[in-house]
This record gives structure tokens, sequence and C-alpha cells, in this order.
């Protein structure tokens, strides 16, 4: 686990471009993200609040097809704790972008 709170595994096989839902959902501490790319794609996965505002951004590099996954601690970039709410997951590539939301509880 990284000292960041960010945690990326991947695995070959992904015949789609897909974000699941976030599990578990809602969640305390941590939550794991995972997402499909077909063919090599520029990633990002932000998290954003209901306002709109980014608090944290957990990929933003260019990745192979596959399968991905990554564990958010709950914290905005600073690593400051956010607080009990809805957050809004996006993941965007070439491809488009897709939209999950997430309950943090506290």
């Amino acid at each position: 686990f990284s000292t960041t709170g960010v945690q990326q595994q991947s695995s070959p096989g992904a015949t789609s471009f897909a974000l699941d839902q976030n599990y578990p959902n809602p969640f305390n501490s941590t939550t794991v993200i995972a997402y499909s790319l077909p063919y090599k794609s520029r990633v990002t996965l932000t998290i954003f609040n209901m306002l709109g505002k980014k608090v944290r951004t957990l990929v933003n590099e260019t990745k192979v097809a596959g399968k991905y996954s990554v564990v958010w601690d709950g914290k905005d970039d600073s690593g400051e704790n956010l607080s009990a709410g809805l957050y809004l997951i996006r993941l965007k590539t070439s491809n488009g972008t897709i939209t999950k939301k997430a309950l943090l509880v506290r």
C-alpha cells in the first residue's frame, strides 16, 4: 500500500471501456475502484465533491489495455480526510467519460 493512499493493480483481458461501482459502497476507510480499458489510452480517474470541485486525482497517466483497480482512502490530494458525504468518481479517457457515485461515511 503506498504512502499516498492509492494502490493500483492491473490484469489483462479488458474487452470494453468500463468503470465498475466502487466497493464497498458506502465505505468508511477505503474503497476499491475498478475500471477496464479495451486499448491503450490516457486515463484520468478523479474524485469530485457534490459541488463539482475536484478533491482527489487517483490516476493521471497513459495505461495499456487491461483491467485495473485503485484503492481510495477517502482523503483529498493534500492528504486530509474528507467529510462524510456523496462523491463522484469520474473516469475519463479518449473513449469518453463515465461517472459513478460513492458514499463516504465517517
